[in-house]
């Protein structure tokens, strides 16, 4: 129960398994970006699938954490920000495949990848002002249009796979059981390739785009340590911690 990366087959999958809900830690998101980093220089690896096991792919941060020990949000605003821009900068393609609750630092790891297949249960969501913190929106903006966006955070609803689909986010939404299936196939297709080639074409299209997601990220912590510094903040993740609800203001 852990994060573990297995290479085969020219891909490297790396999977999360940490109970109950996939939600990590602050020294958890600090070590992901170095497995990221050393599976994408493999010279035997030409893409990276990331996938879950559990509940769902991703519930993002540890509240509980932040609530008890909320001096250690600079410390999980680095984890996120390393692990968004080691998938976003790996040499070789990165594909997310994803299922039931995508929420949170789990849209980061989604925006920063190249392609997301998504199984029919998934939702993606962003409950950061639910939660007293900021961030996230820079990625879904890789995601989603503008207006999509803006309504997902004000409101910290859901967005099912099939509209994420509709709106182009999700490169394919496939049944719950035939998830693992459908993405090392998709990823095979990839894998089979020239690796040199990959490389290059990684490079161009990060190249080509016309804002800079690293540092959009980055101008959004800004905020999120701005509010946590606020006392809604703490009332937030307390309510959150002690009935799974939203706080009333």
């Amino acid at each position: 129960m852990a994060i573990t990366c297995t290479v085969k087959d020219k891909i490297a999958e790396i999977v999360f398994d940490v109970p109950p809900v996939n939600a990590f830690d602050s020294q958890t998101w600090m070590s992901i970006p170095q497995i990221i980093t050393e599976a994408a220089r493999r010279e035997d690896v030409n893409c990276i699938l990331i996938r879950a096991e559990g509940r769902g792919f991703c519930g993002g941060v540890d509240i509980k954490e932040m609530q008890a020990h909320p001096e250690r949000i600079t410390v999980l605003n680095r984890g996120n920000y390393l692990t968004f821009k080691a998938i976003r900068d790996a040499e070789i393609p990165v594909v997310s495949a994803v299922h039931k609750f995508v929420i949170g630092g789990g849209i980061g790891i989604c925006g920063a990848s190249d392609v997301i297949i998504a199984a029919d249960d998934a939702f993606f969501s962003l409950p950061e002002v639910d939660r007293g913190a900021m961030g996230g929106a820079s990625h879904l903006s890789r995601m989603l249009p503008l207006h999509k966006v803006r309504a997902a955070f004000f409101t910290g609803g859901n967005i099912p796979a099939a509209e994420a689909y509709r709106l182009g986010a999700v490169e394919k939404v496939v049944p719950r059981d035939q998830l693992e299936v459908e993405a090392r196939a998709f990823c095979a297709v990839i894998a089979s390739k020239s690796r040199k080639a990959l490389v290059i074409a990684k490079e161009a299209l990060n190249g080509l785009e016309s804002r800079d997601v690293d540092r959009g990220y980055r101008w959004e912590q800004g905020f999120t340590l701005e509010m946590y510094m606020h006392e809604d903040s703490q009332k937030s993740r307390d309510a959150f911690v002690e009935t799974g609800k939203a706080a009333s203001f």
